[in-house]
């Protein structure tokens, strides 16, 4: 073995760190146990057979594995090289930069691949998540919540994959606000490849984040495992649109297991991507979200909110009923027109008795009606 002997500059903790993530049949919470009870990862590979073979869950081939590692320390010295080259930070479980929500699950990864601006140990993370297939509601909601949550400046995590996760990014880019992209692969390969624009622009103020080495494959078994990172990177995990089964579902799933706070987004029930949602509610595995106030009231953001001056409400030459009022207030938080299905899940009121209020309103000449189901405040 080579691989301390030679010129490498970089950390040996680092290096001994690296090899430990590469050895066959070790896992984060292997990984961990062998440094408990060996006292550092350096010290793994050079303890006796007779001291880690009294080690619980360590057998024959985990020890042959570590007695025979030069290859292993080698693979992991050119790893550290190449990230070097490549601007991408290794993040060891004990480095300071480790995001400390993550560190304290039981199956945490003992290092991080990561690239970005954005500091993981944020005092406000919030993940969203949901279905692949999109639909323009659901697209909405994202929109609305990232943006009316903007004044807290919290950091959004989210998988970078199609549909939801996206768009979670995209609100977050358009609000100026930092975002995480867990992927399930390598940090040398963006997957989807169609969103490699997005994901070079979360670099300037976000960043990308990976327990995966580089020219790791985006393998379908690896998500699911990406998911458990995207649930215990934040406070909270936001489910907007999910079908019964599927990756938000066990996002959902995994940050109930980590004593995370869960929020489902309710929808028509009548949609598959709806039922998803709808189970986590009623199983009470999710608080129903109605508003971004719920979030904010639940995770105790108002406490120490940015002191700002308070945007003054319209004031209208009509009189106004409280529920005109109160769907105008929701309009008036808004500097684009919203979707019908949106403003229904705002108000809590029906299609109907919304498209009512909204007819009444728009005679009156406070609201105006635009195409696509959307209405404006009308602004004097």
């Amino acid at each position: 073995m080579n691989a301390v002997n030679s010129s490498f500059s970089g950390s040996e903790s680092k290096l001994y760190h690296v090899g430990l993530s590469m050895l066959p049949h070790v896992g984060g919470t292997l990984a961990k146990q062998l440094i408990n009870y060996c006292g550092s990862a350096e010290a793994v590979f050079t303890s006796p057979v007779r001291h880690l073979s009294r080690i619980p869950g360590i057998g024959e081939k985990i020890i042959g594995g570590i007695k025979n590692s030069s290859t292993i320390l080698d693979r992991a010295e050119r790893e550290i090289i190449k990230c070097g080259q490549e601007g991408v930070q290794i993040l060891t479980y004990s480095d300071e930069a480790y995001p400390e929500r993550l560190r304290h699950i039981f199956d945490a990864p003992i290092l991080l691949y990561y690239k970005g601006q954005a500091k993981l140990n944020q005092s406000r993370v919030i993940s969203i998540v949901g279905t692949r297939q999109a639909t323009a509601y659901g697209k909405e909601v994202v929109a609305t919540i990232v943006n009316e949550l903007s004044t807290y400046q919290p950091l959004i995590v989210s998988g970078l994959a199609y549909g939801i996760d996206i768009h979670a990014h995209r609100a977050a880019l358009k609000a100026a606000l930092p975002t995480i992209g867990v992927m399930g692969n390598g940090m040398d390969t963006i997957y989807p490849a169609m969103h490699r624009q997005d994901a070079s622009q979360m670099l300037l103020n976000g960043g990308l984040l990976t327990e995966n080495p580089l020219g790791t494959k985006p393998d379908a078994r690896k998500f699911p495992a990406r998911n458990r990172i995207i649930a215990a990177l934040s406070d909270a995990t936001i489910v907007v649109e999910a079908a019964v089964k599927g990756g938000a579902l066990i996002t959902a799933n995994l940050a109930n297991d980590y004593d995370r706070e869960v929020f489902a987004v309710p929808g028509n029930w009548n949609q598959p991507y709806s039922k998803g949602c709808t189970k986590l509610i009623k199983e009470h595995k999710a608080h129903i979200l109605t508003q971004t106030t719920d979030i904010v009231e639940l995770l105790n953001w108002d406490v120490d909110a940015p002191k700002g001056e308070e945007k003054q409400k319209p004031v209208f030459q009509v009189e106004l009923d409280d529920e005109e009022q109160q769907l105008v207030d929701v309009l008036a938080k808004q500097t684009e027109a919203m979707q019908l299905d949106v403003l229904s899940w705002h108000t809590q009121f029906s299609v109907s008795k919304l498209a009512a209020v909204l007819l009444t309103l728009e005679f009156k000449g406070v609201i105006r009606s635009l195409p696509g189901k959307k209405f404006q405040l009308v602004r004097g």
